[in-house]
């Protein structure tokens, strides 16, 4: 009988070693899936003022940013076109549970950093259906920004080479700190 709980332990233990955080980030830090992993490589961080003084620069390679989507509307040849407000990835995911990573979220600021709108064409669940892209979503967008501005409020366009997406609720602002623990 001891036997048998050694090894019910240890496949215990090996199972556990295997979680993975899956596509909604259930871990205690933030972590990048494989083709994310790629897609950011050569992107840099989205900095909206450096972007206002230095616009030219920032067309020139890929950029990545999180954004909560605000609006979603339909854009040119079967793409979305949103407009999103930037936030900042937190260094800690915030977690229901210290004992749980399954209750981890992924936690970006309850600050808004600029606007921003981008155009990217959506596939299976992230384009239609319950977890469809919307407002509320969060998003991790890489892409590259044209001359174009969007004719409302100028802030720049986005077209988006890569996302990530969480639908509202599967993710958590600073804000919830109170309510979960780090």
């Amino acid at each position: 009988m001891h036997a048998t709980k050694v090894l019910a332990l240890a496949l215990f233990i090996s199972l556990a070693s295997c979680h993975s955080a899956g596509p909604y980030g259930h871990s205690v830090n933030y972590a990048p899936l494989g083709d994310e992993e790629v897609a950011i490589k050569s992107a840099r961080e989205y900095d909206p003022v450096m972007y206002q003084r230095r616009p030219e620069e920032w067309r020139k390679g890929s950029v990545m940013l999180f954004g909560v989507v605000t609006n979603r509307s339909a854009g040119q040849g079967g793409t979305a076109y949103l407009t999103m407000s930037v936030r900042r990835l937190e260094p800690r995911n915030l977690c229901e549970s210290s004992q749980d990573e399954g209750t981890c979220l992924v936690t970006v600021s309850d600050a808004d950093f600029g606007v921003v709108h981008a155009q990217i064409a959506f596939k299976g669940e992230d384009d239609v259906g319950e977890h469809s892209v919307a407002g509320g979503s969060l998003l991790r967008l890489v892409g590259t920004f044209g001359e174009d501005v969007d004719p409302n409020d100028g802030a720049p366009i986005l077209r988006g080479t890569y996302s990530r997406h969480w639908p509202r609720y599967f993710y958590t602002t600073k804000a919830s700190a109170s309510q979960m623990r780090q």
